[in-house]
């Protein structure tokens, strides 16, 4: 399938590197160093900063689990599900450098009961779901590191 037959789900929250490595978009706070995610240009979270400036930032690419699930169901209209419906695991996975716990699908055929906290993860792209446009879009997801 060619670049252009794919794209992202949401615009910048993900890129790959020259590799084809995927990695999370974030923020940072100039003035106190606080990361945020998904991204934004403004309004520092830490209660204690003034700060109503962040600058867009590379997180890191692995982590570890914080906490895990199952999602049993087909999420609700207008929400994608493929059909038929396969349950599928989501994790809260720390990124430990930046102090943030990112939520996200895990990789297609892992489950929760493959998962367990404080296990690292790496960051994948798959495909959610393709448009009226045939254009496949893509989502970042958590998949287990694999060497």
């Amino acid at each position: 399938m060619s670049a252009a037959a794919t794209q992202p789900a949401i615009d910048g929250w993900f890129a790959t590197d020259d590799s084809g490595a995927a990695h999370l978009i974030g923020a940072k706070c100039p003035q106190c160093g606080t990361y945020v995610f998904p991204p934004r240009a403004n309004n520092c979270p830490n209660p204690a900063c003034t700060s109503d400036v962040l600058e867009p930032v590379e997180l890191s690419r692995r982590g570890t689990v914080w906490s895990y699930t199952e999602n049993r169901y087909p999420p609700p209209a207008p929400y994608p599900a493929p059909d038929p419906f396969e349950p599928f695991a989501i994790a809260a996975v720390e990124l430990a450098a930046e102090g943030l716990i990112v939520l996200a699908k895990v990789a297609e055929g892992t489950l929760a009961a493959d998962l367990k906290v404080g296990m690292e993860l790496e960051l994948a792209l798959e495909p959610l779901y393709t448009d009226d446009d045939g254009v496949q879009r893509l989502t970042y997801v958590w998949k287990k590191v694999t060497a």
